[in-house]
This record gives structure tokens, C-alpha cells and sequence, in this order.
């Protein structure tokens, strides 16, 4: 694993498996970010309030692809998801997201 791996998280799987799963599109930017623009049926749950917030994406029971701006913060959300046993990947920045969608 190499440090932009460990940064970004290893993308080992496909955001496009990962949709044909019934994943979820979790955005962890700050409120002020989505209301500047989102992905449509996105799940807004900002970095810093997913700790408490964490049963919403528990009852989702879906895969999770967590984005943001530049995929820092995706990161660690995926991490932490993972951490409590979600299946979570880092889908990177929402904007390039958006396009492979």
C-alpha cells in the first residue's frame, strides 16, 4: 500500500460494483459545501457528526461510498465505517464521483 493508497484509501473495489450492490452515496461535507451542490439522492451527513449519526447509516443496510471535496475526509469516513464493520469504500471527490456515475 502506498502512501496515496493509505491517504485516499486503496481502491480495491469498484465504485460500479459497488452501485450495482444498492449502495449508498454518503456526503460527509460540511452543510454550507452540499448546499453549494450534491449528488442527487446522496446522504448528507457531515465528517464531524457521523460518530453520533452513525446508527442513520446503520439502518440503511446498504454498502456505503463515502464522498467529499477531495476525498480526505471520504477517507476517514469510509475508515471509520469500516471500523464499525459497514462496508464503506472511499468514493473520492463528489464531483469526479458524480461522473462515473
Amino acid at each position: 500500500m502506498g502512501f496515496l493508497d493509505f491517504i485516499f484509501g486503496a481502491k480495491k473495489h469498484r465504485v460500479e460494483d459497488y452501485i450495482e450492490n444498492g449502495a449508498i452515496i454518503l456526503d460527509v461535507r460540511s452543510r454550507r459545501e452540499w448546499d453549494a451542490g450534491h449528488i442527487e439522492n446522496a446522504v448528507h451527513i457531515p465528517l464531524d457528526e457521523l460518530n453520533n449519526r452513525f446508527d442513520e447509516v446503520k439502518k440503511l443496510d446498504k454498502p456505503v461510498i463515502a464522498c467529499c471535496a477531495s476525498g480526505v475526509r471520504s477517507a476517514k469516513a469510509a475508515k471509520f465505517l469500516t471500523l464499525k464493520n459497514i462496508d464503506a469504500i472511499n468514493g473520492g471527490g463528489w464531483v469526479s464521483l458524480k461522473n462515473k456515475l
